[in-house]
């Protein structure tokens, strides 16, 4: 039995596909913008202190689920990524003739730290910053508005992607590495007063 050419079209077409795919997979492609957060540090908890935006926490979050990352909730026993301080800054990078700005460079900071289930320090406090810059309307106030939200929402993802990519080099040898450290840093005072 002979089948249609349409047919062996179709299915020469379904086995490249699922070839092309099981190659890419198999060389550990990932798409961009994901980032693998190693076993070691999971179960996660991500805590956002009150002045942490919504929008950066969700984001974050929203990253690790799509990552396949495995959380925690408050008391588990998990790795504790804490995140605080944040900051936003608008600065004027270019003036007009008539010395209104043109153009506006957009900072965003964030400071982060991960805890052990054991209090071990693993990322002390780091500042984390992105930017970049928009061009300013003064001819149309809710365009310039809108830009400005969707440029704030990018400069959150990137901020969350730079976590995830903080996380990344966290292997359990390089956490061992870090927790004999850690250990051999302590003096009697310090691990007394540490394990009151």
């Amino acid at each position: 039995m002979s089948h249609p050419p349409a047919l062996k079209v179709r299915i020469g077409r379904l086995i490249f596909a699922l070839a092309l795919a099981s190659v890419v997979g198999g060389c550990g492609f990932q798409l961009r913008g994901t980032s693998p957060v190693p076993e070691a540090v999971q179960p996660l908890m991500v805590k956002c202190s009150s002045r942490i935006p919504d929008s950066l926490c969700l984001s974050l979050k929203r990253q690790l689920e799509l990552g396949g990352v495995q959380t925690a909730a408050k008391g588990d026993d998990a790795y504790t990524l804490n995140l605080s301080d944040f900051g936003q800054d608008r600065r004027a990078s270019a003036i007009t003739i008539r010395a209104g700005a043109a153009e506006y460079m957009l900072t965003q900071t964030v400071n982060i730290d991960l805890i052990s289930p054991d209090h071990l320090p693993l990322i002390a406090d780091t500042a984390l910053s992105v930017r970049e810059s928009y061009r300013y309307d003064e001819t149309n106030v809710l365009a310039k508005q809108r830009e400005q939200d969707e440029l704030e929402q990018r400069l959150y993802d990137r901020l969350a992607q730079q976590i995830l990519f903080r996380l990344a080099p966290l292997t359990p040898s390089r956490i061992d590495s870090l927790r004999e450290e850690y250990q051999s840093a302590q003096t009697p005072e310090t691990q007394n007063a540490s394990e009151q």
